[in-house]
C-alpha cells in the first residue's frame, strides 16, 4: 500500500498544542457559518419548470419524475456516469455512490426521494448494482434526453465540434461522453415539478464523506503526484487487501 511521505511532524507540549488547536478551531467554525450561509442562498435559489416531461426506465417498468417522487415533495437524482455499452458504470461515480445506501431512510424522514440516473439501459444498469450490492433506486433514461437537456451527456457531434457545455461553462473538449451531477426537483402543492438546482464537477465533493474523513487523518487525501485526483479509487470489490500476518 502507498505510504505518503511527510515532513517529520513539529512535536510540541499539550499547551502548545491546545493553542494551535484553538486558533485552528476559529477558522473551522467561519467556515462552518460561511458554510450555512451558502447553504441558505441555494435554497434561496429560484425555481424553473422543466423543458418537457420525461420517462424513464425502472424495475417497475415506466416512471416519470413525479413516480420517482413518490409521496414526498422534494427529489435529488444523481447523474451516474454509465453510457451504452459501457458494461460497468464510471469508476468514480462507484465511489460517490457507495456513499448513497446509508442516508436513504434519512432523507426519506425529511420529505427528500433519492435516484441515480444513468444513460445506459435498464437491462446493463441492473447487473453492476447486484455487483456492488446497492439498493438505492437506479434509472434509465436511455430513451429521453434527460441527460442531455441537464447538460450530462454529450453528443458525437458536439464532442467532434468543440460544443461541450458542462458546470455551467463552454468547453472546447471533455474527456467522456458521459459527465457526473446533482440535480434537485421539488413539487408544488398544485403538482406541478420544478427543478431547483444542480451542481457538477467537485460541486458535490462535500457530499463524498470518504473525502471528509480522509481530511481530518495527517496524510489527507494523498493525491499529489496522481496522474488525477481520483486516480486511487477502486471499485469496492476491486482493491487489494492485504494479506493478514500472525
Amino acid at each position: 500500500m502507498k505510504t505518503k511521505t511527510t515532513p517529520a511532524p513539529r512535536i510540541v507540549s499539550p499547551a502548545e498544542w491546545l493553542a494551535a488547536r484553538l486558533e485552528l478551531l476559529r477558522a473551522e467554525k467561519e467556515l462552518t457559518k460561511q458554510r450555512e450561509a451558502l447553504a441558505a442562498r441555494r435554497r434561496a435559489l429560484p425555481w424553473q419548470r422543466l423543458p418537457k416531461p420525461y420517462v424513464f426506465e425502472s424495475v417497475d417498468g415506466p416512471v416519470t419524475l413525479n413516480d420517482l417522487l413518490g409521496e414526498r415533495s422534494q427529489l435529488i437524482v444523481y447523474h451516474f456516469m454509465f453510457g451504452p455499452g459501457w458494461g460497468e458504470g464510471c469508476k468514480s461515480c462507484s465511489f460517490v455512490s457507495d456513499h448513497f445506501d446509508g442516508m436513504l431512510p434519512h432523507l426519506r424522514a425529511r420529505d427528500v426521494s433519492f435516484a441515480v440516473v444513468s444513460r445506459a439501459p435498464l437491462s446493463e444498469l441492473l447487473p453492476f448494482k447486484q455487483r456492488m450490492g446497492w439498493q438505492f433506486n437506479w434509472v434509465s433514461s436511455h430513451s429521453n434526453d434527460f441527460n442531455y437537456d441537464f447538460h450530462v451527456s454529450f453528443t458525437p457531434e458536439e464532442i467532434a465540434a468543440g460544443r461541450i457545455r458542462y458546470n455551467f461553462t463552454d468547453l472546447p473538449s471533455f474527456p467522456f461522453e458521459e459527465a457526473p451531477g446533482f440535480s434537485v426537483f421539488v413539487r408544488n402543492a398544485a403538482g406541478e415539478l420544478f427543478h431547483t438546482y444542480s451542481t457538477y464537477s467537485r460541486g458535490f465533493e462535500h457530499l463524498m464523506n470518504t473525502y471528509n474523513i480522509l481530511d481530518l487523518v495527517p496524510n489527507g487525501r494523498d493525491e499529489e503526484g496522481l496522474e488525477y485526483p481520483m486516480e486511487w479509487v477502486r471499485y469496492h470489490d476491486r482493491y487489494e487487501v492485504p494479506a493478514v500476518t500472525a
